[in-house]
């Protein structure tokens, strides 16, 4: 796409909460936004709006003026002391309304992308991005293909919701969304508007799955897409079954090191010979039990100077994710920084929930940290089941197939049954 203009493709439409904006009106909302930021110099202004459409005219009016635009989730705090730490001179709210900060205003080079990363296992940074660098990744529809309809399942203001957003606009196609959408409602949204493209992490498809149940033969899909969090193998086989003729595509990125690559097997991870050579215009390189990067699409730096940019000396960006080489495949295990320590020993809770849910019985689970006087930590498992499954059967399944699968201190001790996992508003597990 072209990155000069976010809305040069007419074709482009929200449909928000129910109601259409077509790109007309969005660029509408531009022009009035523009006009209040004013003609002066260039300033850091923040959006506080869960709505799609809010976030795509915001960004076109910044992209006129030639301003820096700080996305905020609905977590992410909008006191002044905060904004001002930020740098923030003026704030746009959900009405569209703009408030001038009483902060003196910083250094602008032009129009950029500031993003919180998630803040899923401590507090949120704020990355910078270009724009061209946001659009790096996004192809030109093939011919042929036809109008693409997405639904929207992450918070537009995070990396991977302005993926989904940014490729709309490039593709021309309809953007369903809703402001602070659950997977119940996004499960009604998919089967009364047919989208046919999805993209969330793998809680949500699980959640989604479980949510459609038979009737997600409905939902016309061409491509499903994962990212946000490690992909295993019984999700990627899940939806395989579920939608046999759709694309199925794993793509790696992070708020710091943008869009970097996708995986098109159906295996998770991804191959290791891509250790050896570029992938996609990026290098990759694992060091210490964790994957490195260097990509032409990464963040320019935190907004903060304060903040240590996760650089090695010979400037690779640490991703934070720890992985594993086997034969000809690389596999992520989790976040370095969710580890629980089991008397010393260390527990990626990824790595004990993709065996977990190798289990028919169980639809989703969350393994975290329970405090302990003589371990320190004990692995705990939050376990949703699959429907019709019978809670005291499958916990003897539970614990007999970790058995046979894990070390006994990744083994969990406590295991909770509840109808739905918890997701944070990158639709994430909380690790926190």
């Amino acid at each position: 796409m072209n990155p000069s203009d976010l809305l040069s493709c007419n074709e482009f439409r929200v449909w928000q909460d129910g109601t259409e904006r077509s790109a007309a009106g969005l660029r509408d909302d531009a022009i009035r936004i523009e006009a209040a930021l004013g003609a002066g110099i260039p300033i850091r202004a923040a959006l506080a709006s869960s709505r799609a459409d809010h976030v795509v005219a915001s960004l076109t009016a910044c992209q006129a003026r030639g301003c820096e635009l700080l996305l905020l989730r609905d977590s992410m705090p909008v006191e002044p002391t905060t904004l001002a730490q930020w740098g923030v001179s003026a704030l746009i709210d959900e009405s569209l309304r703009l408030t001038w900060m009483d902060a003196p205003p910083v250094e602008v080079e032009g129009f950029r992308v500031l993003m919180t990363t998630s803040g899923t296992t401590g507090a949120p940074k704020v990355a910078k991005h270009r724009v061209e660098r946001l659009t790096g990744r996004i192809r030109p529809a093939k011919a042929g293909s036809g109008t693409a309809r997405w639904l929207l399942t992450y918070h537009p203001a995070s990396f991977a919701g302005l993926q989904v957003l940014l490729t709309a606009i490039g593709l021309g196609g309809d953007l369903i969304c809703m402001a602070r959408p659950t997977i119940a409602s996004l499960a009604e949204a998919a089967l009364a508007t047919r989208p046919t493209h999805i993209s969330g992490t793998p809680t949500f498809w699980r959640g989604f799955l479980l949510a459609l149940g038979e009737r997600a033969a409905e939902i016309p899909l061409v491509q499903a897409t994962l990212g946000g969090e490690a992909v295993d193998q019984s999700i990627l086989n899940r939806l395989r079954a579920r939608f046999p003729y759709a694309g199925l595509t794993h793509i790696y990125a992070s708020t710091e090191a943008g869009a970097l690559f996708a995986v098109r097997d159906g295996q998770a991870g991804f191959p290791a010979s891509w250790l050896e050579h570029e992938v996609d215009g990026i290098e990759l390189r694992v060091r210490h039990g964790q994957l490195e990067v260097r990509s032409p699409r990464a963040m320019d730096g935190y907004v903060a100077a304060s903040v240590d940019t996760p650089l090695t000396q010979d400037g690779w960006l640490r991703t934070g994710d720890s992985v594993e080489i086997g034969g000809n495949r690389v596999i992520f295990l989790g976040r370095a920084d969710s580890t629980i320590n089991v008397g010393g020993a260390k527990v990626l809770p990824e790595e004990v929930e993709a065996v977990l849910l190798e289990l028919p019985a169980v639809a989703d689970v969350r393994v975290y940290a329970v405090k302990n006087p003589i371990t320190g930590e004990l692995v705990a498992a939050e376990v949703v089941l699959q429907q019709g499954s019978e809670p005291a059967s499958a916990r003897a399944a539970i614990l007999a197939h970790a058995r046979s699968r894990l070390a006994e201190y990744k083994v969990p001790r406590i295991l909770r049954y509840t109808g739905q996992i918890a997701a944070s508003e990158a639709g994430k597990k909380n690790r926190v």
